[in-house]
């Protein structure tokens, strides 16, 4: 789990909320449900600059908050920004003199601003007083000793000072000094260069080589704990003061090992580099913050921490304030359905903001998609379960306005029981994905997307037979009754295939036996239509009560082989064998993510509707099969989804893991991964799964259900914001519904 630094307030959470649950005689639930108690969520403040150069150096915070960037201009201070909204850096004219002084250098002291400049160090805090004349113009380096003391360099010369005038002045040789830090207990101050570690004994006097390398660029000394951290331009390594020798080897596998900035906050080592900073955890793994998601500019100069809750990032292109707040699920859940509810309805259709600006979502329109129907029907279930769970009337009303645009997909169109795939006020059509897809509607305002494929038709029964079970509003239900129904005989009256406006079987809606049956077994679409339409059929019947549907599925299921597909194992999916068709080589080049999603989404109409016990148990073999194969991912929904199969078998702390992590910021920020030497590639494979171990959903591109999560790059740059209705609010409120996640633990 990340956030190790803030372990402590998590556990002392964790342990008032079961104290707490227990004290409320909630209900006694099995040892798989996650108590929904707080924890640490992520996310970043950015704060920009114009296109000129400022030359960065250092950003503090002082005792009340107030937040200076030292650049080679002068003194900056933020303004505005908050979530989503960056704000900027501007000049800071908080003190008429400061405009006048050449700051070099600013430090905090008792949580104050202290400033170098070519005369002094000073500050204006302590009314003013403090202020001691140096000898050095060119001074650059400074730090504070014992009391108001500080030692000041220009890189060679060093000059100690205080209440007194010149304590004490030196020289180094060798390169030029880059930083200096001081250690009360032994009463000396640490020099680094790019080749050396010398110590500054006060009481002795003297300068003396501590250790020599090469390549160093910052350091850090440990805070109780006898160790100095130095950074390299490849690595780090600690030093043992006690024992003066390294610790261990160098630790090269960083996420990059070009350092430029290590601070430790709150006991944890945090670095800077050239692509990014990262946060070494206590189990060795690292928290990465890189790309526009965390950070204005991918070099990162210095960090500092502004209270208990927040850090600062200074970068050369402007500075990121990480904030680590506190939530709860059912905190983030009621964020996500804000976000979605203000900026990603159209027409009633879970969307998502398009044409943005470098993550303005102020400056998007909904977007249009291919998958109109299949988005919808997945944030659809998420409100069903909601309402399920709740009784929220907000939610009632979201599921019906939903379904409405739902139903319009079949109405809007020529051909009877037929899901349009999207629709739209005419004139448009050039401007929307797929120009060639759209078809016009009898009513000249409208147009309709055709071309509708399978995994539309396998959300659609998913969710109409969610409604129909859970939602008890009679015109509602009877309105996902009649649309499944409508479906599914438009399929079962095609010969097993969706019918498109020109007569024709769409490419994808294809579920007949030669079509399925064409396929060599290790090809993944003849498992997942049989699976497929099995579920669809038994859902059909489950609230129809339509005898046909029944006698259609076992006879797919008993002469055409479509439970022997359905139960074959995930290892044998694979590569078409050397001589098969090309569509059956093209399907089977590598494991297509959609077609997880369509599984999943068909697992609730198999088993939960299953015609009998002994098919139950046969689909329950098949779904932990899939979701066996599917672990590695830690996908919260496959998760969640298992859990109604296999309650007591399941990895809950995975799906609950995937719910915490995935980031508060839905922008499709450009990520990347595949340059970090932290992480264990592997050779290429037919999962295509890159890394040994999956990488968090906040280092990674904002990805659906049906996408790889083993990608380590890739991203839109800032110009789309997807919807949390199908990401994130599915399968949390499914867990809810599930009882795996519990109600909110006061705390």
């Amino acid at each position: 789990m990340k956030h190790s630094h803030f372990k402590s307030l998590v556990l002392l959470g964790l342990i008032l909320g079961i104290v707490r649950l227990q004290a409320q005689n909630l209900p006694a639930y099995s040892e798989k449900v996650h108590l929904d108690h707080s924890f640490v969520q992520e996310f970043s403040v950015k704060y920009l600059v114009g296109d000129e150069e400022k030359g960065f150096k250092k950003a503090f915070a002082d005792r009340n908050g107030t937040v200076q960037v030292l650049s080679e201009n002068g003194l900056l201070r933020t303004h505005a920004g908050a979530f989503l909204y960056p704000g900027k850096l501007i000049d800071d004219r908080t003190y008429l003199p400061m405009k006048d002084k050449a700051i070099k250098n600013i430090t905090l002291v008792d949580e104050q601003f202290v400033y170098l400049d070519d005369k002094a160090v000073f500050s204006n805090a302590w009314a003013g007083s403090l202020y001691l004349p140096h000898q050095l113009p060119e001074a650059r380096l400074f730090a504070q000793g014992d009391g108001f003391n500080f030692l000041v360099s220009d890189g060679k010369q060093l000059h100690l000072i205080g209440d007194e005038g010149l304590i004490w002045k030196g020289s180094v040789d060798g390169s030029a000094l880059l930083d200096m830090k001081y250690d009360s207990s032994r009463k000396v101050f640490y020099l680094l260069s790019s080749e050396s570690v010398r110590i500054y004994n006060v009481d002795k006097k003297s300068v003396e080589t501590l250790t020599n390398g090469n390549g160093f660029t910052c350091f850090e000394l440990r805070s109780g704990k006898e160790l100095l951290a130095i950074g390299t331009q490849d690595g780090f390594f600690e030093w043992d003061l006690t024992e003066g020798r390294v610790v261990g080897e160098k630790n090269k596998a960083l996420p990059w090992p070009e350092l430029t900035e290590i601070t430790e906050i709150n006991g944890m080592l945090w670095f800077g580099s050239q692509m990014g900073a990262f946060m070494l955890r206590e189990d060795g793994k690292f928290n990465y913050y890189f790309g526009k998601r965390w950070l204005p500019g991918e070099k990162v100069i210095h960090i500092s921490q502004k209270n208990e809750n927040e850090v600062l990032l200074m970068t050369d292109q402007g500075l990121g304030k990480l904030v680590f707040d506190t939530f709860t699920l059912a905190e983030k859940a009621a964020y996500y359905d804000q976000q979605v509810r203000e900026r990603h309805i159209r027409h009633g259709f879970n969307a998502s903001l398009v044409g943005m600006e470098e993550g303005n979502v102020n400056s998007g329109r909904l977007g249009d998609s291919d998958n109109d129907g299949l988005w919808t029907s997945m944030y659809l279930g998420g409100e069903a379960f909601r309402y399920a769970v709740t009784g929220s009337a907000a939610a009632l009303q979201n599921v019906r306005e939903s379904l409405d645009a739902m139903e319009r997909l079949y109405t809007i169109n020529p051909v009877a029981g037929f899901p349009s795939r999207s629709f739209e006020r005419s004139g448009y059509i050039e401007r929307l994905s797929d120009p060639e897809r759209w078809q016009h509607a009898t009513d000249p305002e409208w147009d309709w997307k055709a071309t509708t494929s399978s995994d539309e038709a396998i959300g659609h029964v998913f969710v109409f037979g969610v409604i129909a079970e859970l939602v008890e509003d009679e015109a509602i239900r009877t309105k996902a009754v009649r649309l499944l129904d409508e479906l599914m005989e438009h399929i079962v009256k095609n010969d097993w295939y969706l019918i498109d406006y020109d007569g024709q079987p769409t490419t994808w809606g294809r579920w007949n036996p030669e079509y399925v049956n064409g396929f060599p077994t290790m090809v993944g679409d003849r498992k997942l239509n049989s699976s497929n339409i099995v579920a669809m059929l038994q859902t059909a019947y489950h609230f129809t009560g339509k005898e046909l549907y029944k006698q259609k599925a076992f006879d797919l299921m008993e002469n055409h082989g479509y439970l022997e597909n359905l139960m074959r194992p995930m290892e044998g999916i694979g590569k078409a064998q050397e001589g098969s068709d090309e569509w059956a080589a093209m399907l089977s080049e590598s494991w297509n993510h959609s077609d997880d999603e369509m599984y999943f989404l068909g697992y609730w109409g198999l088993y939960r509707y299953a015609f009998n016990e002994e098919l139950k148990e046969k689909y329950k073999v098949a779904i932990m099969d899939h979701w066996e194969a599917e672990r590695p991912e830690k996908e919260g929904l496959w998760n969640i989804f298992s859990a109604m199969v296999s309650p007591e078998n399941f990895d809950l702390e995975e799906a609950i893991w995937y719910l915490q992590e995935y980031p508060l910021d839905l922008i499709n920020w450009t990520v990347k991964n595949s340059h970090r030497k932290d992480i264990e590639l592997m050779e290429e494979n037919f999962r295509r799964q890159s890394t040994r171990e999956v990488l968090p959903p906040d280092e990674l591109q904002i990805r659906r259900h049906n996408a790889n999560r083993f990608g380590l790059d890739g991203g839109r740059n800032g110009t789309q914001e997807n919807s949390a209705g199908d990401i994130w609010l599915l399968p949390y409120w499914m867990g809810r519904y599930l009882d795996v996640i519990s109600s909110p633990v006061n705390e």
